[in-house]
């Protein structure tokens, strides 16, 4: 009896032993804090893939730039050092440049259009794009319209932008489009941004509301227009190697994750974007929110043209007007 005890004990410690091996830790991260709308984003999603691979599969989440900026944590996916990412498709264009159009100002109307584009036929033939570069795009997330805020002055029209030092992300498409705005700018990884600003350094940023209200922004910056003159994706990307060596059915586990994952994400950028500018006001902003955003399109003629000639004009349309 006692032998037989003994043996039902010592399988059930190789049992125990066995799944903890067969556990497989993976590393995720974002540059924004938890409590934020890319916070909620990667915690549904370890949450999503730990449930649908039965535990198999772990993901541990870092916040705040813990892994480095976002260009870094890319970077670090392409080259197999970390499984995982989401990131704003700010340096997304160093690695995967078709999707530099995303990326034109006063490209979308609103989130609908914006998600419907993602989501159909043009987003999902971008995400194809990233399998040469040694990523698998699992799906499309969100960070927001982006908006300017600064500590000088009160941005009504874009005469009043001329002459701000503003940090930019590393993006090509961006930098051209401050520049014909007359703005200097400052390309910067997101980690460095708020130290940046409360040192003056850079006299403003934009962002969308989202991660103007998670990185504190308003202790640093008094201005805040809601300009919206970018809409920002953001993208879950995983090392193509990684996702190529498990099984069908966890490849599907990890897409229906990041799927789940961006409706929580998105969900979240709503709740900021409905609360954000009386929240921003009671911290003290001063928000300009009757913007005449026709004029910002008009003073952006030229570059706009340069864009339709490295992008196609018709690509340009056919994302413009989609239904």
């Amino acid at each position: 009896m006692k032998l037989n005890k003994l043996i039902i004990g010592m399988t059930m410690a190789l049992g125990i032993v066995a799944s903890a091996a067969a556990q497989t830790t993976m590393k995720i991260s974002i540059s924004t804090s938890q409590n934020s709308h890319q916070g909620v984003a990667i915690d549904t999603f370890a949450k999503e893939v730990e449930k649908r691979t039965g535990g198999r599969y772990k993901v541990q989440t870092f916040y705040s730039g813990a892994l480095g900026g976002e260009r870094e944590s890319i970077e670090a996916v392409q080259l197999g050092t970390q499984e995982l990412a989401f990131s704003s498709t700010g340096p997304v264009p160093n690695f995967v440049p078709e999707t530099k159009i995303l990326d034109v100002p006063f490209l979308f109307r609103d989130k609908a259009h914006a998600r419907a584009v993602l989501d159909g036929p043009i987003g999902q033939d971008l995400l194809g794009k990233f399998d040469a570069k040694g990523f698998k795009a699992l799906a499309w997330g969100e960070n927001g319209f982006r908006h300017m805020t600064n500590s000088k002055r009160d941005v009504k029209g874009p005469e009043d932008l001329k002459g701000l030092k503003m940090r930019t992300m590393e993006n090509p498409v961006h930098i051209a489009a401050y520049k014909g705005f007359g703005i200097i700018t400052t390309p910067m990884a997101f980690p460095e941004v708020f130290t940046a600003l409360q040192q003056g350094t850079v006299d403003g940023q934009e962002n969308p509301l989202s991660v103007i209200i998670a990185s504190k922004f308003d202790q640093v910056q008094k201005h805040l227009s809601l300009t919206g003159h970018v809409y920002s994706p953001c993208i879950w990307v995983m090392n193509k190697a990684v996702f190529d060596k498990l099984s069908a059915a966890d490849k599907q586990a990890f897409l229906d994750a990041a799927k789940e994952g961006t409706k929580a994400n998105r969900a979240r950028v709503d709740e900021d974007d409905a609360k954000g500018v009386a929240d921003l006001r009671a911290k003290g902003m001063t928000v300009i929110d009757n913007i005449d955003k026709s004029k910002f399109v008009t003073a952006l003629a030229p570059v706009n043209a340069e864009f339709e000639k490295q992008f196609g004009k018709a690509n340009i349309e056919k994302i413009r007007n989609y239904k």
